[in-house]
C-alpha cells in the first residue's frame, strides 16, 4: 500500500523538529532581550570550608539550595580566595590583590580599602543598579570607608571584622545604630528579600556578606539539634584535634545559611527574576577548624589549599550552561571583571585590576585559555598557585593535579618549575608594596561630606592608664577598668569637614560609680558632661554559645547623649577623659558615635 504524500511530508516535519531541538540542546543558550541589565545576587560565606557542602562530599550535612546553584549553573573546581576575611573581601569588591588596595589586617583600620579604590558597587550604581549590602563588611567603618560611602545605597549590619551576639544584636542601618530582629543570617536575608521585592521592576545588585559560620558558634535549635547527638561521618584527615562540637556548631550554621540561600533563589523563582538575575555563591577563607576539607593541608589563615580554596558557583538561568564544571584556576580578583563583562558593563576603574574575566570559561567560549599565577598572602607567608603546581611559602613545590593534600614536595622531580615559581613569588611580592601598621599613616575620618553618622568604635581606639580592653582580639571588644583621672581612651581622628556635631555615648556604669564627670576633646574643642544614669547589663553571649568563644562578650550597652561638638578641619587625638569620679570606677565604653547636626 503506497502511504499519502502527506504522511511523508508530516514524518520529515516531525524529524526536522527532533533534529533542531537536539541540534539547540548543544548549543550555548543566548542571553535573554530583557531591554535591562541583569540583577546581580553575590552571596559571600563567613569562614565556610571548601568542604563544608553535601554536593563537596561532606556526608555530615545537606546543602541543597547551595549545591542547586552548582546544578543549575557553572562551577569553578579551582577556586581561590585569600587566608583571612578582609583581603578576600577586598579583592571581590576592586579586582585587584589585597595588598595594592591599603588592607594588610583584619582590625585597627589595617582592613581599609583605600578611598581611590574603585569598587564593583561604584561600578554599578554609575550604571543605574540599585544597590543594598546586608551583612558582614569588613571594609572600613567611617565613612568615606563605610560601605555607603563606597557604592552601596543602603546598608544593615556591622562594618566589624567579627561580631559577638547573632541573636537580635547592636547593628546599624546606613550609619545609625539599630537592634537586629531575630537570628542575624535570617534577619539579613529578610533585608534581602525586602530589597528584590522593592526593586523587582530596576537592575539591582544586592551583596549579603553573611556573617555565619565565623564563631561565636551561635545557632537556632532547630539546626543544632539535628547534628549534635550525630555521629560524623566526614571527618577531618590530619594529625590535628578535631573539636567535634565545633564542627557540629559549624555545619548547623551552614545549613542555616543553606535555608537562607534557599529564600533568595526561591524569591527570585516567585518574582520570575531567576531568567535575569545572576547568582553568586563563594566564601571567604578556608574553614575556621580542622574538620572535613577533602583531604586538603590547612585551614582558615594558612595560605595551603585548604586555607584558600573556595566553592564558587554562578547561576543564571537561561543564559550560563548548567552543571558545568570548570577546572581552570580562578580567583577573587576575578569577580569584578567577570560580573562586568557578563553585565555588559565597561569596568572602569581608577587603577589597573588584577583580576581577568571568567566569561569565556563559564560560556565555553575559549578557544585557548592563558596560564596564570595566582597568589595567595597572609601574616608574611606567601604561596603561588599554577595550573598544576602550588609552591607553598617554605618554597615547597606540590602537583595539586595530582595530590591536594600537598604531602610529596616534587622539587627535585621538576626543578625548573620550583624556580620559576620562586621567581615569579619574589617578583609579585616586590611590586605588591603593602601597607604596614608602621607606614600606614591614614587616621581614622570624621565628617566626610554627605555623610550623617560616624562611630568611633573601641576597636580603634587606645586605652591609656588602668583601662584595658575585654579581649586581646579588638573587633567586637569594650573598654573596662577605668580605674583613675590619669586614665583615658583616644582615637586618631582627622575631621574631613568642620562642624557640629550630636555625640552619643555607649557605655555600662555600676551604680555606685554614676555621676562620673567626661570630657572629650579633639585639638581645642571640648565637649564636658555628667552622666548620671547607672546600668549594669550582664555580659551576653555564653548562653547560646555552642562551644566556649576566644572572642569577646558583649552586653546592652545603654545610649547617653553627651551633647554637641563643634570640631574643625584637622587631624588631632579624639580624647575621652574622667574629670569627677563618683565611686571607684568610671563607666565602660563600647563606642562614640556622631550625627552631623549643622
Amino acid at each position: 500500500m503506497k502511504l499519502p504524500t502527506i504522511f511523508w511530508t508530516f514524518i520529515l516535519l516531525l524529524f526536522i523538529g527532533s533534529a533542531c531541538k537536539d541540534s539547540a540542546k548543544k548549543q550555548p543558550p543566548e542571553p535573554l532581550d530583557t531591554g535591562r541589565r541583569p540583577n546581580i545576587v553575590l552571596i559571600v560565606t563567613d569562614d565556610q570550608g571548601w568542604g563544608d557542602l553535601s554536593r563537596n562530599g561532606n556526608k555530615n550535612l545537606r546543602t541543597p539550595n547551595i549545591d542547586m546553584l552548582a546544578a543549575n549553573g557553572v562551577s569553578f573546581e579551582n577556586f581561590y580566595v585569600q587566608p583571612v576575611c578582609s583581603p578576600t573581601r577586598a579583592e571581590l569588591l576592586t579586582g585587584r590583590y589585597f595588598l595594592r588596595t591599603g588592607v594588610y589586617e583584619t582590625s585597627a583600620g589595617g582592613e581599609r580599602i583605600n578611598i581611590d579604590e574603585t569598587t564593583l558597587a561604584d561600578l554599578l550604581k554609575k550604571e543605574g543598579y540599585h544597590t543594598a549590602a546586608y551583612g558582614k563588611w569588613h571594609s572600613g567603618m567611617q565613612p568615606p570607608y563605610h560601605p555607603n560611602s563606597r557604592g552601596f545605597d543602603d546598608f544593615y549590619g556591622f562594618a566589624s571584622g567579627h561580631w559577638g551576639n547573632y541573636f537580635s544584636p547592636m547593628l546599624e542601618h546606613n550609619g545609625r545604630i539599630v537592634k537586629g530582629k531575630g537570628f542575624l543570617p535570617d534577619d539579613l536575608t529578610d533585608k534581602g528579600l525586602a530589597f528584590i521585592e522593592q526593586h523587582r521592576e530596576e537592575p539591582f545588585f544586592l551583596y549579603l556578606p553573611y556573617n555565619t559560620p565565623h564563631s561565636p558558634m551561635q545557632v537556632p535549635d532547630t539546626y543544632w539539634n539535628r547534628l549534635k547527638d550525630v555521629d560524623l561521618e566526614s571527618i577531618y584527615h590530619g594529625e590535628e584535634i578535631e573539636d567535634i562540637n565545633f564542627t557540629k556548631a559549624a555545619l548547623a550554621m551552614v545549613e542555616n545559611i543553606d535555608f537562607n540561600v534557599g529564600r533568595i533563589t526561591e524569591k527570585l523563582k516567585e518574582l520570575a527574576l531567576e531568567e535575569n538575575t545572576i547568582v553568586v555563591f563563594l566564601s571567604d577563607n578556608g574553614p575556621n577548624s580542622f574538620r572535613y576539607n577533602g583531604g586538603m593541608r590547612g585551614k582558615k589563615g594558612a595560605t595551603d589549599e585548604g586555607g584558600v580554596r573556595s566553592p564558587f558557583f554562578i547561576q543564571w538561568k537561561g543564559v550560563i550552561p548548567e552543571g558545568k564544571n570548570v577546572s581552570q584556576i580562578a580567583s577573587s580578583i576575578d569577580l569584578l571583571p567577570t560580573l562586568s563583562e557578563l553585565a555588559s558593563l565597561d569596568p572602569k576603574t581608577n587603577h589597573p585590576i588584577d583580576g581577568i574575566s571568567l566569561q569565556p570559561l563559564i560560556h565555553g567560549t575559549a578557544k585557548k585559555w592563558p596560564s596564570r599565577l595566582l597568589f595567595n598572602h597572609w601574616n608574611g607567608k606567601t604561596s603561588v598557585r599554577s595550573q598544576n603546581y602550588r609552591l607553598d611559602h617554605e618554597d615547597r613545590l606540590y602537583d595539586i593535579f595530582k595530590e591536594r593534600r600537598q604531602q610529596t614536595d616534587v622539587t627535585e622531580h621538576v626543578p625548573h618549575m620550583a624556580d620559576s615559581l620562586k621567581q615569579a613569588k619574589e617578583s609579585w611580592l616586590a611590586r605588591m608594596n603593602p601597607l604596614t601598621p608602621e607606614n600606614d599613616t591614614r587616621a581614622f575620618t570624621l565628617g566626610h561630606a554627605g555623610a550623617v553618622y560616624t562611630q568611633l568604635p573601641a576597636r580603634d581606639g587606645i586605652p591609656y592608664g588602668n583601662i584595658k580592653r575585654s579581649n586581646r582580639w579588638p573587633n567586637d571588644s569594650y573598654f573596662t577598668n577605668w580605674k583613675s583621672k590619669n586614665d583615658s581612651i583616644s582615637w586618631d581622628i582627622d575631621v574631613l569637614e568642620k562642624g557640629n556635631f550630636e555625640v552619643t555615648l555607649y557605655y555600662t556604669c555600676k551604680p555606685e560609680n554614676a555621676g562620673v564627670g567626661l570630657l572629650l576633646t579633639h585639638g581645642k574643642s571640648m565637649l564636658g558632661t555628667r552622666l548620671r544614669a547607672a546600668h549594669d547589663p550582664p555580659l551576653i553571649g555564653a548562653e547560646n554559645d555552642r562551644v566556649p568563644r576566644g572572642e569577646s562578650y558583649v552586653k546592652a550597652f545603654k545610649a547617653f547623649r553627651m551633647g554637641t561638638i563643634p570640631l574643625n578641619k584637622g587631624r588631632n587625638p579624639m580624647t575621652l577623659k574622667a574629670m569627677a569620679f563618683s565611686g571607684t570606677e568610671a563607666i565602660e565604653v563600647r563606642l562614640l558615635q556622631f550625627k552631623r547636626v549643622d
